[in-house]
């Protein structure tokens, strides 16, 4: 379907464009957002009598997103989310609870204006852009946490997960050591018990020699 923008669209085009989209994305997004109009003969000829009051309108909520940008961008909100070892959450952070944690900072956005791909599902800092206006976005930091201190921690640009299992890898080190050093304790002792090969020569010469002084001493006259 080819639509005319009434206002500019992220890979899409500016206004007064007319470009063709899939079917559903004009019908169940672009039509009744009022972003664009379906481009047809008598739509152009609306869009051509209206465009100088359409970019006005844009031009003015450009104005108003720019200003309430100070206000939000750079702005850090923190969540506390139970999350298993893995840092995997149970359930994840919606663009509803986004926009309720930036709400208690002191900024106010709309669910629509988050931008957010998929839900959030682990824990960590999350840059989520926020599109205040087609042409004005914006980015805050969601920090997700298991508690305040953690939360803490990943502000000051800890990993916790790795700490964790660094964390976790050091009792099962511990535990292999004493393994290794009686097995080495064992080896010195087998060592140390085994003739050195010189010495194995000699026992080896010497044994002959006195089997055959032996029989000279059976044949002497006794006294």
């Amino acid at each position: 379907m080819e639509v005319i923008l009434l206002e500019r669209v992220e890979k899409l085009g500016g206004i007064g464009d007319v470009v063709k989209v899939k079917n559903g994305f004009a019908r169940n997004y672009l039509l009744p957002n009022k972003k664009a109009l379906r481009a047809n003969d008598a739509n152009r000829k609306v869009f051509e009598s209206n465009r100088a009051r359409i970019e006005e309108d844009n031009a003015n909520r450009r104005s108003d997103a720019e200003k309430s940008a100070t206000g939000v961008d750079g702005k850090t909100v923190q969540l506390i989310r139970q999350a298993s070892n893995t840092g995997q959450l149970y359930g994840s952070v919606s663009a509803r609870d986004i926009v309720e944690a930036l709400e208690g900072a002191g900024a106010k956005v709309t669910k629509s204006q988050i931008v957010l791909d998929r839900p959030i599902k682990a824990i960590g800092v999350h840059d989520v852009k926020v599109a205040l206006h087609p042409e004005v976005a914006v980015t805050v930091k969601v920090n997700v946490a298991r508690s305040p201190e953690e939360a803490d921690l990943q502000a000051q640009g800890v990993d916790v997960l790795a700490q964790m299992f660094e964390r976790d890898a050091a009792p099962a080190a511990e535990e292999l050591a004493p393994v290794e050093e009686e097995t080495s304790a064992e080896e010195a002792a087998t060592e140390a018990a085994a003739p050195e090969p010189a010495e194995e020569a000699e026992a080896e010469a010497e044994a002959p020699a006195a089997a055959t002084e032996a029989p000279a001493d059976e044949d002497q006259p006794q006294a």
